[in-house]
């Protein structure tokens, strides 16, 4: 499973990007497992899978490392 840290929280609007080896992917709070959207922080190490959506890439399943 693809590991990288999380680059940017937009809490107000529930999403992120995180920043992987292939660059940055956007992810949804929908898409965090294992906690909440709201204990994320910046600069901390997740893995995640890598999904697509009708806009790109993005980050699913989405779990504290």
């Amino acid at each position: 499973m693809p590991q990288g840290t999380i680059r940017k929280l937009v809490t107000e609007k529930g999403f992120g990007f995180i920043k992987g080896d292939k660059g940055d992917l956007f992810f949804h709070h929908s898409s965090v497992e294992g906690t909440s959207f709201e204990e994320l922080r910046e600069g901390q190490a997740v893995q995640f899978e890598e999904g697509t959506s009708p806009k790109g890439p993005r980050a699913e399943n989405v779990k504290i490392v």
